[in-house]
């Protein structure tokens, strides 16, 4: 299901081993030696009171949207190796479940050549469905090794937030997502305080299901510098009625969960990326898309892409598939690294 994870699909395995081995920096396993592990800071949400002249838009913002809050932000030793800290704070939108309600994000940290923290631009990255968030961890990896703070955030119900003896398929689809969103623009907020992160350059990406989550984050308001969307895009309603794999899943979980026909529809669209798309500076929005992606369609892509008034430039399309686009992945991170302050490491 869509939040449980995916089984591992086969091909994706050997994808990666042939993305790690070309193209990707041998990073120094040491974690960081000035992580502030065990150290608290104190911050508060900088997410603006929302408004739009669409109806449409100001109900949907007014759905996902919370009251700003002053929160704690702390940073411990990781348990994984090539993490260097992971950073917990309070969800924006608790769902009564403690140990999901405190968002994990894994901290892959830009160095100098002697291991130490530095200052540079972050990017906050939204994994994919797969439980294991491979795809996640490697764009994260990816970007530090550009030269770039990385900040994985674990959305709900995935891996540490992941309780034993609790199902996710139980939980409510809409919750659970709008959750996803809040932690997300939380995050921003989260590691703006910590040391060697330039605030002024905090952009945002995501793979897949992460692509929709940070698609209607990025919405929200003006909290990002750029926004890289990754094999997705916008109408939900029609992705899940006609989409493969996934997407066909989550429609046989939504209705046992008793979302069918328009109460379906209703769900879905109260977090639709192109309710807000027109909200996103779209000189500062890139879409990559598979171009024979079934999981979800390039028209899904095209679909944001227009509510966003994307310019065709803006608009990178891969000739792949859901799953063999990571073998593109170096370049996209070259491309996304080279747009957001990083450095590039693929050969012409």
């Amino acid at each position: 299901m869509l939040f449980r994870g995916m089984a591992a699909v086969p091909v994706l395995a050997s994808l990666l081993i042939m993305v790690t081995s070309s193209g990707f920096a041998a990073h120094n396993v040491r974690a960081a030696e000035n992580v502030p592990i065990d150290q608290v800071f104190s911050t508060t949400d900088s997410l603006v009171t929302v408004s739009d002249a669409a109806a449409d838009a100001k109900e949907c913002l007014d759905g996902l949207c919370w009251k700003p809050q002053t929160f704690a932000v702390e940073c411990r030793r990781p348990k994984r190796k090539l993490i260097d800290a992971i950073v917990r704070f309070p969800s924006a939108k608790p769902v009564g479940i403690p140990q999901n309600d405190t968002v994990n994000v894994e901290w892959y940290a830009a160095t100098t050549p002697d291991g130490k923290i530095c200052t540079a631009p972050a990017m906050i990255v939204v994994h994919e469905s797969g439980s294991g968030m491979t795809v996640g961890r490697l764009v994260a990896r990816g970007l530090r090794d550009r030269g770039m703070h990385a900040f994985m955030v674990q959305l709900p119900f995935y891996g540490s937030r992941r309780p034993r003896g609790i199902d996710v398929d139980d939980q409510n689809f809409g919750v659970v997502m709008e959750q996803a969103i809040a932690d997300v623009r939380r995050a921003r907020d989260a590691i703006a305080v910590l040391p060697g992160v330039d605030s002024d350059r905090i952009h945002l990406q995501g793979t897949s299901l992460g692509g929709f989550v940070a698609a209607t984050t990025a919405g929200l308001d003006d909290a990002f510098h750029n926004v890289f969307i990754l094999l997705a895009g916008g109408d939900l309603p029609k992705l899940v009625a006609t989409g493969q794999r996934e997407t066909a899943e989550l429609k046989v979980l939504l209705e046992q969960q008793g979302f069918v026909g328009e109460r379906m529809l209703a769900l879905l669209n109260r977090f639709e990326p192109n309710r807000l798309a027109h909200r996103i500076s779209e000189d500062r929005l890139w879409l990559f898309t598979a171009s024979f992606d079934t999981t979800v369609p390039p028209i899904h892509a095209d679909s944001l892409a227009k509510a966003a008034g994307l310019a065709s430039d803006h608009h990178i399309r891969m000739p792949a598939t859901h799953y063999s686009g990571v073998i593109f992945l170096p370049i996209v991170l070259d491309q996304i690294a080279e747009k957001s302050g990083g450095r590039t490491m693929v050969t012409q």
